[in-house]
């Protein structure tokens, strides 16, 4: 969501700001600003609505000067995305930029309010600026000022504050969402992402939930939730830069859609033993003996992805597997039984929903394991397993790379799973895992269909509502299909089982609505087939995505045929998710709407 950055630097901060700020719009904003001190220690800003372009011309025509800065690429919660609303906010010598939601903000400004504190925006922040002012105002040094203002806060929160007069002096905060500070030589800056801090520097502290941080270009104090000095790890890390470059690509989506059978095969290497026939775990503690049920746990294409693995841990393992939405599993309180293995999916590993769910489970689950991205994220930090897709940064706000590594990662479990448990002797795993490592390449033959999926695309993009079918292992990708088309081009689309299409949705099935059928020649093929006759018998315009065997079985009545690669059925799901994301991507690009950055989303999602 939000992005945060903050620079004590000995060169000018603007420039500076501005491309980290750059590096963090993949997580989606609709106005930025930043704000600096000069040399005299004046504090000014400069906030613009809509792109980070915007902030760029106005800087160029009312430049900012200092080498103290803080700037914000803002996802509206509070307020409508104007300049007013827009971050850093300031209140008198305070400016600050946040991420997060403060709950407790109309009971402040309340407060505020009665002692003729006025507010001016729509937004939870500039309360937070206010009351420290009013710290202050009571002759309050700013430290002192900014931890009272903190103590008051309730919610999930991010800040980071600048004072005038103070050009040596950051003050940051975490409570919920993420920040982290990196170490350079004589200064020191702010993130809410590693990658924005990248081309500063490799040196990187994650501050803990609760931490607070006083900074200098020279020292950095932090303190924990009960106040004491918290001694945090300096961790040396390493962003491949070029992966958050487009090479060429005209979006950073269709960079990363090409990209999968590069990040899958090195997915699969990081957990497979030399020889390709063993699944290796970073814990080897972990035996799935030691379960009788699993839990899992995510938001959007994640939880999409744990619905696929649902298929594959109790057709394979046979383990039991509950999947649910994060952001309403802990508010239904459900019973966890003492042999529970509680699994979290996310790519960002910052997911708020997700992260809430994780602390309800700890203490409960046998163990928590973290399918992340990011293992240094607070998922990944609070979790006793962590387990890394190997994706690399993905930039573009629709998940692509990272769900088909996130089921990469979560198919190697189960077929872990079923040879702790005793379904899968050696030798059909050794088989399983040679199928698996074969992937990569049916993904590139699958890529080279993009031409035929370009040209249905266009045609589909003159579609108002999109119908997506799949079966078994493939309904999730259904649903996974119509939320990426949705997500991107903004045509209405809705997933459904095969079968389901005659319990309500086939109301829905005429001449122009097209209905878009998933289905590899698996078990399931025929039953599906008979789905696609219940379509075709109504006018239906049916696009179907099969190999070269389903397309001729189908025969005649399919307005439009994708040919996939012939492929095992259980990796069916990775190989299908490629034609479904081209679908979405040529869809939006005809349309012309914004593929890399679409309207209200945001790539990681720190508020409830």
């Amino acid at each position: 969501m939000c992005g945060i950055v903050g620079v004590l630097g000995n060169h000018e901060a603007a420039p500076l700001l501005v491309e980290a700020l750059k590096r963090l719009e993949y997580r989606g904003y609709d106005s930025a600003g930043i704000a600096t001190l000069d040399d005299a220690g004046a504090l000014d800003r400069r906030r613009a609505v809509g792109k980070l372009v915007n902030l760029s011309d106005l800087l160029v025509h009312e430049p900012l000067q200092g080498r103290a800065g803080i700037g914000h690429t803002r996802w509206a919660t509070h307020g409508a995305p104007t300049e007013s609303n827009a971050h850093p906010h300031r209140a008198g010598p305070v400016a600050l930029v946040h991420n997060g939601i403060v709950e407790n903000f109309r009971e402040l400004r309340a407060d505020l309010a009665s002692r003729g504190y006025a507010t001016q925006t729509e937004t939870d922040t500039e309360t937070v600026a206010l009351l420290c002012q009013s710290f202050m105002d009571q002759g309050l040094a700013p430290r002192d000022a900014a931890e009272q203002t903190i103590a008051r806060l309730t919610g999930a929160f991010a800040l980071c504050f600048l004072f005038a007069g103070e050009d040596d002096l950051l003050i940051a905060a975490r409570k919920g969402a993420p920040l982290a500070i990196g170490h350079g030589e004589g200064e020191v800056f702010v993130g809410s992402d590693a990658i924005a801090l990248a081309p500063m520097t490799d040196k990187i502290t994650y501050l803990e939930d609760g931490d607070r941080a006083v900074l200098t270009r020279n020292s950095v104090e932090i303190h924990d939730a009960q106040g004491q000095l918290a001694n945090r790890a300096v961790r040396t890390i390493q962003i491949d830069t070029a992966r958050v470059e487009k090479a060429g690509h005209k979006h950073f989506m269709a960079k990363e859609i090409m990209e999968q059978p590069v990040v899958i095969g090195q997915a699969m290497t990081a957990y497979l033993d030399a020889a390709g026939t063993a699944v290796t775990l970073p814990d080897t503690g972990l035996n799935f003996q030691d379960f009788d049920r699993i839990t899992m746990v995510a938001c959007g294409t994640a939880y999409y992805a744990c619905l696929t693995a649902k298929y594959w841990f109790e057709q394979i393992a046979g383990l039991p597997v509950e999947v649910d939405v994060a952001s309403e599993f802990r508010y239904r309180e459900p019973p966890v039984t003492p042999r529970t293995l509680a699994i979290f999916v996310s790519q960002s590993g910052e997911t708020a929903d997700t992260l809430a769910a994780l602390r309800y489970m700890t203490g409960k689950a046998a163990k928590i394991a973290a399918v992340v991205n990011v293992p240094e994220s607070s998922i990944g930090r609070e979790s006793d397993l962590v387990l890394p897709i190997h994706a690399g940064a993905e930039i573009g706000v629709a998940s692509t790379k990272a769900f088909t590594c996130q089921l990469t990662v979560l198919v190697l479990l189960a077929l872990k799973a079923g040879r702790d448990l005793g379904r899968l002797d050696a030798p059909t795993l050794a088989d399983r895992l040679s199928d698996l490592r074969a992937l990569p390449g049916l993904i590139n033959l699958a890529l080279d269909a993009q031409p035929t999926i370009r040209a249905v695309a266009r045609q589909l993009s003159e579609a108002r509502d999109v119908l997506f079918l799949g079966r078994g292992a493939i309904y999730p990708l259904a649903l996974e299909g119509a939320l990426k088309l949705k997500e991107i081009s903004y045509i209405h689309a809705e997933g459904y089982a095969s079968g389901e299409l005659k319990h309500g949705p086939i109301a829905l099935v005429d001449k122009v609505t097209p209905v878009v059928v998933l289905a590899p020649r698996d078990a399931l093929f025929e039953k599906t087939v008979s789905n696609m006759q219940e379509v075709m018998a109504r006018g239906g315009k049916l696009l179907l995505i099969t190999d070269a065997e389903g397309a001729e079985i189908a025969g005649e009545g399919v307005w439009q045929t994708i040919v996939m690669p012939d492929v095992p059925a259980f990796l069916a799901p990775i190989l299908y998710a490629i034609p479904a994301q081209l679908l979405a991507y040529h869809a939006a690009v005809a349309k012309g709407t914004d593929v890399d950055q679409p309207r209200n989303l945001a790539k990681s999602v720190t508020v409830e």
